[in-house]
């Protein structure tokens, strides 16, 4: 099938997890959704992502997002790891947070693009790759990361890129800059107009120049939605 883009409905489908048998629009309801695969259980990296994941599931929880975990692995895999992986996260408040999807056939893995394109055809070889998808409540495929299986996923990027989308989707006006994080600058979109920015932001506009001459970048400590002040600054 051809790759998911951004702004592709994710289909729905039946999974089993270790929560039992779900349907994926029924488990999502009106919830953001991150959907992460992992290439096997019982691996280093993945252990250390999944406990470092259900660490941070209120954090998940307080934006309204449910987690949803996938690999080709068996049930009983899956089951038994997840012993291990609270043995190594000890932290993990209470029972596992989340569920895990046994995709022993690969038909989802593929349906939603996460196999490596090495041995895809393989079947004792074929992995997932570390693909991570953020759903929107209607069903809309957000943002996409793909890493590879030596290198493990960053909580904290998750929540950051989840306050983003949200904080835009509330707040179209605006965009969030380089290595923004909630209380930072944001910026406003090139098509807002002047008016429309100093109505959103009554502290000011900051305008810097820029030697192109061309005002393209406004910058806020008010994110209407929870920055932290009503100035705002444009590059010119």
């Amino acid at each position: 099938m051809p790759s998911l883009r951004l702004g592709d409905a994710i289909p729905n489908f039946k999974a089993n997890t270790t929560e039992g048998p779900i349907d994926f629009y029924t488990y999502q309801g009106n919830s953001w959704v991150i959907l992460f695969s992992h290439p096997a259980d019982f691996t280093p990296v993945c252990t250390t992502e999944l406990g470092r994941i259900a660490v941070h599931q209120e954090q998940f929880k307080k934006r309204n997002v449910k987690l949803l975990a996938h690999s080709c692995d068996k049930l009983k895999s899956h089951v038994d790891w997840v012993n291990d992986i609270k043995s190594y996260c000890r932290d993990i408040p209470g029972d596992f947070p989340y569920p895990i999807i046994a995709d022993e056939t690969r038909d989802l893995a593929v349906k939603l693009d996460m196999i490596d394109q090495n041995n895809r055809d393989d079947e004792e070889r074929a992995l997932t790759v570390r693909a991570l998808y953020v759903v929107d409540p209607n069903h809309k495929l957000r943002l996409s990361m793909q890493y590879p299986a030596s290198t493990g996923r960053n909580v904290d990027e998750m929540l950051r890129v989840v306050d983003s989308l949200q904080l835009v989707d509330r707040i179209p006006q605006v965009v969030t800059p380089a290595n923004w994080t909630p209380g930072d600058k944001i910026m406003i979109d090139p098509s807002v107009s002047d008016a429309e920015a100093e109505k959103l932001f009554p502290g000011g506009i900051d305008r810097i120049s820029m030697p192109s001459g061309i005002a393209y970048t406004s910058t806020s400590l008010k994110g209407i939605g929870g920055v932290r002040s009503n100035k705002a600054s444009i590059l010119q």
